[in-house]
C-alpha cells in the first residue's frame, strides 16, 4: 500500500470537515423537534457528551498510533473473530454511511435545486467526485482541504453576519418551557450525527500521519470547530426561523440564507449555504469512502486499495438511488435505527476493544515470571 502522511493541520481539517458533513443541514431540524427553542441548549450539552465519545474513541489510537480499527480488531478479539466483525462493520458502516450520504444530496436536489432532474444523474455525478477524490488518495484530499477550508469559512462567516439583523431573541423564550427532559435526547441525536460517527477516522488516519502520537490532538481541534459550527447553525435556525419552522422543514439552514435582504439588494444567495453544504459534503463521503476501501483491502490482504475504488463506486451510486425508498422511511431509519447503530460502533465497540486491551495485559503481567525465578 503506498506510503500516505498527512500533517497534523490537515488532520484538524479534514476532521472539521468531516464533522459538519451532512450535519450543517439536517441537525438543526431533528434537535429542534426534540428540544424546541432549547434546542442550541440540547447542542452544547451534545458537545460536552460528544468530547467524552471521542475520548474513548481516541483511546485506541493512543495506545496504538500505528494500527487502524481494522488492526486493532484482529489484535485484539483474534484473526477470525476480529475479520468477521470488520466484515459486518464495514457492510453496515457502507450502508448507513457514504450511501445514505449520497442519497441525502441526491434528495436534497431534487427538493430545492433541481427539482425536474432525475435523482439518478445527480447521485452518479457526486459518487463520481467521491470515486476521484479517493483514488487520488488521502494526501490529495488533505491538500484539497487546505485549499477549500479558507472559502468555507469565508462563506460561513458571511451568512452568519448577514443574518445578524434577522435575529429575533423571543423566539428563544421561553427557556426550560417543556424543562430539561427534552434536552439528553436531543443532545444524543446531535452526538449521533456530529461524533460517534468519527470512529471511522479510526480506520483513516492512524499510520497516514507524520507525528501519529499527537494525532488525537489535531482530531480534538477539528472536532472542536466543527462542533461550534453546528452550535452557531443551530443556533441562528432557532432565532431567525423560530423552532417551529425550523423543526417542520427538512433543510432550515438552506431557508436561513433565503432570509438575507440587504436594502432589497443582496437577497436570495441560498445557492452560498448550498456550496458549503457541498464543501463539507465532498469530505464527508469521501472520507466514509476511503474507510470502506481501506478496510476491504486489509480484510483481502490486498496491498493496493486503488483498484477496489472503482467497483465499490459503482455499487455505492447504484444502492444510493434507492437507499431510502420514501421519505417516511427515511425519518424512521434517522430516528430510530441511526441512533442505536452509532451508539454501537462509536461507543459500544471501542469500549469492547479497550476491555479487550485491559484484558491482555493483565494476562501478560500473570504469565511474566518474577527477575529472580529459576
Amino acid at each position: 500500500m503506498p506510503v500516505v502522511k498527512i500533517s497534523l493541520r490537515q488532520v484538524s481539517i479534514l476532521t472539521a470537515m468531516y464533522t459538519i458533513g451532512s450535519a450543517i443541514l439536517i441537525v438543526p431540524s431533528s434537535m429542534a423537534s426534540i428540544a424546541k427553542q432549547d434546542a442550541w441548549i440540547a447542542s452544547l450539552v451534545g458537545i460536552g457528551l460528544g468530547f467524552i465519545i471521542l475520548t474513548v474513541q481516541l483511546q485506541l489510537s493512543k495506545k496504538y498510533p500505528e494500527m487502524n480499527l481494522m488492526q486493532l480488531s484482529e489484535k485484539l478479539l483474534g484473526k477470525w473473530i476480529g475479520k468477521t466483525l470488520n466484515v459486518l462493520l464495514l457492510l453496515t458502516l457502507f450502508l448507513g454511511g457514504p450511501a445514505t450520504v449520497l442519497h441525502e444530496i441526491g434528495i436534497f436536489m431534487t427538493i430545492q435545486m433541481l427539482p425536474e432532474t432525475p435523482i439518478q444523474a445527480i447521485v452518479y455525478l457526486f459518487g463520481a467526485l467521491g470515486v476521484l477524490g479517493v483514488r487520488l488518495g488521502l494526501e490529495v484530499l488533505a491538500r484539497s482541504a487546505e485549499m477549500l477550508f479558507p472559502w468555507f469559512l469565508l462563506l460561513f462567516l458571511s451568512m452568519s453576519v448577514l443574518l445578524l439583523s434577522e435575529i429575533k431573541w423571543e423566539n428563544a423564550m421561553p427557556i426550560f418551557e417543556s424543562g430539561i427532559n427534552p434536552i439528553f435526547p436531543a443532545a444524543v441525536s446531535f452526538v449521533s450525527i456530529a461524533f460517534l460517527p468519527h470512529i471511522v477516522l479510526i480506520i483513516v488516519y492512524p499510520g497516514a500521519v507524520n507525528r501519529p502520537a499527537e494525532a488525537y490532538k489535531a482530531v480534538y481541534i477539528g472536532s472542536l470547530f466543527g462542533a461550534v459550527v453546528l452550535f452557531m447553525i443551530i443556533g441562528l435556525a432557532i432565532l431567525v426561523l423560530g423552532p417551529d419552522i425550523t423543526a417542520r422543514n427538512m433543510y432550515p439552514s438552506y431557508m436561513l440564507a433565503r432570509k438575507i435582504n440587504i436594502g432589497n439588494f443582496l437577497q436570495r444567495i441560498e445557492a452560498v449555504m448550498a456550496v458549503m453544504w457541498f464543501i463539507t459534503l465532498f469530505f464527508r463521503i469521501s472520507l466514509y469512502f476511503y474507510a470502506v476501501a481501506i478496510g476491504v483491502s486489509q480484510i483481502f490482504n490486498i496491498k493496493n486499495y486503488q483498484p477496489l475504488v472503482m467497483p465499490i463506486g459503482w455499487i455505492l451510486a447504484a444502492v444510493s438511488v434507492f437507499i431510502y425508498p420514501n421519505i417516511p422511511y427515511k425519518m424512521v431509519w434517522d430516528t430510530k435505527i441511526w441512533t442505536p447503530y452509532t451508539i454501537t460502533i462509536g461507543l459500544i465497540l471501542p469500549l469492547l476493544l479497550l476491555c479487550m486491551h485491559r484484558l491482555r495485559k493483565m494476562r501478560s503481567k500473570k504469565t511474566k515470571k518474577p527477575s529472580g525465578s529459576v
